[in-house]
């Protein structure tokens, strides 16, 4: 049975937070540092076994009984969703509309201030883009109740209906691996909490069935920080396509903020308690705010401490790897790097003592010409992102006009560099590009060798069971995964 036996009203949270507290003797406490990054790593391995699909229900249940008490976003009354929806989205335009008259009158950008800000909002959202729409999951395997369609429509779109070019997680991730952010380095815990949330969600859909619909609901609909940072992406030269695919899957209109609103009104039980699970939709709903969100990930960039990081991170490696004559205000760098915490010092004294120019071009000063150049000693230490902010820090406000730390300044007059799609028109008439498509599949892949063969050797039931488990969030994206969710479609529509 998909809805859970219990009813999970607020009494429920109450009293199972209450009876968890009895037996452990301690009171809920912020997850330790690493915790939900250790979890999100698991769940995104593959198939949880059962104690870890209980581990993250449980979870679950922490973020329910901390979004109990919120203000509710869904309207008091499932009949007042349509209405909702399109307020939303209205009002969302118009914010934007507003916007880009601040912006045609000569604003500045409300979000990035320069590349590496833009940058460091890619890396920093990826564990929630990297399991995009993997919320809905659980239901593929009920792809036979006509109630549940329009969410299993919306998550095998979510997939690109094995379309290499539009499966949402490939696409972000090509978008990381195109601007060198590395998708293995950690990142601060808060970063993990709302991608764990949809894992969660997806490893345990019977038991959290209503709340599962209800933050389909809410995540669905259209956010005004979409608009602003497609735009704005592609106003620094940084490619926007999968911000921009989202405002058009996700339309008022036909897309799928109409199809949230549709399923939640078609799964509303008619002899089941209808207010109950009404009201576990809302609180579902909340859960979309768990976590860091957009804004505040944006308004979270600090750059003088976005670069003391990466020095203190680089400061292992490069202590005891300096000649001895390699000296900065009078001691020598292997000094200075030999504790992270000297690292701020370190950069005062590079500037004190002219290594570093602020304010200036990145060329001017003699430190970066050891990280870029013809003859850079220390090229290859820094990844792109680094070097982008490196370089950007070193400017300092100049860098508002997203020049690329590998390129020269603009030309004399000129404010602003060219888009990103004026760029990429640009270069499709010098080098014409071959279509990606479905001919660009990888076919030397032994994933999809194998699920090949051992579709060939399997009955009905086995078949569809090896198509589900490669449409998990963790495969979806692999040239197996696109494989079964092409067959997948065909199977189902």
């Amino acid at each position: 049975m998909l809805i859970a036996a219990h009813e999970w009203s607020l009494s429920h949270i109450a009293k199972h937070t209450a009876h968890q507290n009895s037996l452990s003797g301690l009171t809920p406490a912020a997850p330790s540092t690493g915790e939900l990054a250790s979890l999100y790593s698991r769940l995104a391995q593959g198939q949880p076994e059962t104690a870890l699909r209980a581990e993250a229900a449980g979870f679950l249940r922490q973020q329910l009984a901390k979004v109990a008490f919120q203000p509710r976003e869904l309207p008091k009354f499932p009949d007042d969703l349509k209405a909702w929806m399109q307020g939303l989205a209205q009002r969302a335009t118009s914010q934007y509309s507003a916007y880009l008259e601040q912006r045609k009158s000569g604003g500045p950008r409300h979000y990035f201030t320069n590349r590496a800000h833009a940058l460091y909002f890619l890396r920093s959202v990826a564990p929630t883009k990297l399991v995009d729409g993997a919320w809905l999951y659980g239901l593929i395997k009920h792809w036979r109740n006509p109630r549940f369609e329009g969410l299993i429509r919306t998550y095998v779109e979510e997939l690109g209906e094995g379309d290499p070019d539009k499966n949402h997680v490939l696409l972000y991730r090509r978008l990381l691996a195109r601007y060198d952010l590395n998708l293995g380095e950690k990142l601060a815990d808060e970063f993990y909490a709302q991608g764990l949330v949809q894992l969660a969600l997806a490893y345990n859909a019977e038991e959290f069935l209503p709340e599962l619909i209800g933050f389909n609901l809410g995540y669905e609909q259209l956010p005004l920080h979409l608009l602003i940072t497609a735009y704005e992406l592609n106003e620094l030269g940084l490619d926007p396509y999968y911000f921009t695919l989202h405002l058009t899957v996700d339309n008022a209109d036909t897309g799928h903020a109409r199809r949230a609103v549709q399923a939640a009104l078609d799964t509303l039980p008619r002899l089941g308690n209808t207010q109950d699970f009404w009201r576990r939709m809302q609180l579902g709903c909340q859960l979309g705010g768990v976590g860091i969100g957009t804004t505040d990930v944006i308004n979270g960039f600090d750059i003088e401490q976005e670069v003391v990081r990466i020095f203190s991170r680089k400061s292992g490696a490069g202590h005891g790897a300096h000649s001895d004559y390699c000296r900065v205000a009078g001691r020598s760098v292997n000094d200075w790097l030999a504790q992270p915490d000297q690292i701020p010092a370190f950069l005062d004294a590079l500037q004190q003592t002219g290594w570093i120019q602020r304010g200036a071009a990145a060329h001017q000063s003699r430190f970066w010409g050891y990280l870029q150049g013809r003859s850079a000693e220390m090229f290859g230490v820094f990844s792109s992102y680094e070097l982008q902010l490196v370089h950007d820090w070193i400017r300092g406000p100049a860098s508002r006009d997203g020049q690329v730390y590998s390129e020269p300044s603009l030309p004399e007059g000129r404010t602003r560099r060219a888009s990103f799609r004026a760029a990429e028109k640009l270069a499709l008439v010098k080098t014409p590009r071959l279509q990606n498509g479905l001919q660009g599949i990888e076919t030397l892949d032994p994933d999809l060798q194998a699920l090949n063969l051992q579709l060939s050797e399997l009955d009905e039931s086995g078949q569809e069971k090896l198509l589900l488990n490669a449409l998990s969030p963790s495969l979806h994206w692999t040239p197996m995964g696109l494989q079964a969710t092409r067959l997948f479609c065909q199977r189902v529509w």
